[in-house]
C-alpha cells in the first residue's frame, strides 16, 4: 500500500461530498490506518461550493490539509474549475459527465455518469455521494480499505432506511469504474 493518500471531494452543498469524505475516514480508521478529514463550504444551505478533503495514511499525519490531491472528485464545473489546480501531476480525476475538462490535462481522467447514474437508477440525486465513494473506492482498492469495512462505514453513516440502496449506489460507483 502507498504510506499516503490526500483526496479532494468537491461539489455544490447538497451534494454531499462531505459526508461521503467522512465515511471514507471511518473506514480507514476501522481498518487501522490513520485518517483525518476536513470541510469547508459556502454559506448558503443548499448549492454553494462544498469541499470535504481526506487523508488517509499507514503513518502519522502532521498536516490536516490536502497539498496535492492524490484523488479529486469534481461533481460541477465550479468545483472543477476551482480545485483542479490541486490535483498532483500523477494524480487522478474524477468528475461527473457534464463538467467539461481541459484536453491537455496529463491526469488519468475518469469522466462518469454519477448524477445521471443516481437519478436514473435510483431515483434521486441523494445518492451521488455514495456512488462517488464507490468509485473512489474502486481506484484506492480493496488492500487499503476492506470492502466489508467501507459496507459498514456506509450502513452506520446514512438513515437506516436508506441502506439498501447506498449499499446498491456504492456498488454502481465501482462498476462505473471497473466498466
Amino acid at each position: 500500500m502507498k504510506k499516503n493518500f490526500e483526496l479532494q471531494l468537491s461539489g455544490s452543498g447538497g451534494q454531499g461530498v462531505i459526508l461521503a469524505a467522512i465515511i471514507l475516514a471511518d473506514a480507514a480508521i476501522a481498518q487501522g490506518l490513520n485518517a483525518v478529514q476536513t470541510q469547508s463550504y459556502g454559506p448558503e444551505a443548499r448549492g454553494g461550493a462544498s469541499k470535504s478533503e481526506v487523508i488517509i495514511s499507514s503513518e502519522e499525519i502532521y498536516f490536516p490539509k490536502v497539498r496535492k490531491a492524490d484523488i479529486l472528485l469534481a461533481l460541477t464545473q465550479n468545483s472543477y474549475d476551482k480545485y483542479v489546480d490541486f490535483l498532483d501531476e500523477n494524480g487522478i480525476l474524477i468528475v461527473d459527465d457534464h463538467v467539461k475538462v481541459d484536453e491537455d490535462l496529463p491526469n488519468k481522467v475518469y469522466n462518469l455518469p454519477i448524477l445521471n447514474s443516481a437519478f436514473d437508477k435510483f431515483g434521486t440525486r441523494m445518492v451521488a455521494n455514495i456512488i462517488s465513494v464507490g468509485a473512489i473506492y474502486a481506484l484506492l482498492g480493496e488492500n487499503v480499505i476492506d470492502k466489508n469495512i467501507m459496507l459498514r462505514s456506509i450502513t452506520e453513516r446514512v438513515p437506516p432506511v436508506t441502506v439498501e440502496k447506498n449499499i446498491a449506489a456504492f456498488n454502481e460507483g465501482i462498476k462505473l469504474i471497473r466498466g
